[in-house]
């Protein structure tokens, strides 16, 4: 699958792995993990990005919590408005960006957000655009969080498998995330494994 081709997979995504998929599902683990980390490591006041934030259900639980400096970017259109029916005062509170991160993230400031977050979306960045990892952490004031898929062996990861497909269908890539980070000038502060994904925390010195 070329970079565009994955592009254009998960802008048109409309049934498993859609954001009214996600919206259905609602908060999980990873939403209380994340939970977690912020009640722990940020302020009420920071500025916080998640990339990949289909229809809002991890930044709607930060909400009700009290952080309002919230954006999100999605490449899906149908994330807001599927976000206006599920969480409207979310829809109403942040700033939110519809199109693919690779786009977006190269025209924010240095050091624009406090916190920039990610759960199961920079899996999906394909080998020819790993380039803007490079970017999020230049946008990131303090912390960096990963939430992805790493399988379920005892050191996570899958060695040897650089790609797998879900259902036969969409690629998802195997990357070592502290590697990736750390040689970007990220620190590793905790790692969190879960049943399906891992979080990690980074603060991006």
């Amino acid at each position: 699958m070329e970079p565009e081709e994955n592009h254009q997979y998960w802008a048109d995504r409309s049934t498993e792995f859609s954001p009214e998929y996600y919206a259905n599902i609602g908060q999980n683990e990873v939403t209380e993990t994340l939970a977690a980390v912020f009640d722990h490591y940020v302020n009420d006041d920071d500025a916080i990005l998640e990339v990949g934030c289909s229809s809002g259900r991890h930044l709607a639980h930060l909400l009700d919590d009290g952080y309002e400096n919230l954006t999100g970017i999605d490449i899906n259109d149908d994330s807001f408005d599927v976000m206006a029916d599920h969480y409207p005062r979310l829809a109403e509170t942040g700033t939110f960006h519809a199109g693919a991160m690779e786009d977006i993230v190269p025209e924010f400031d240095d050091d624009a957000f406090d916190v920039v977050y990610s759960v199961e979306t920079l899996q999906h960045v394909h080998p020819e655009n790993t380039w803007v990892f490079e970017e999020l952490t230049r946008i990131t004031d303090d912390l960096l969080i990963t939430a992805e898929n790493e399988g379920n062996s005892p050191r996570r990861g899958r060695e040897g498998a650089e790609v797998s497909h879900v259902h036969d269908d969409f690629p998802l890539y195997h990357r070592d995330w502290e590697q990736v980070f750390s040689e970007l000038g990220a620190a590793q502060l905790l790692c969190e494994p879960g049943k399906r994904d891992t979080v990690r925390v980074f603060r991006v010195l």
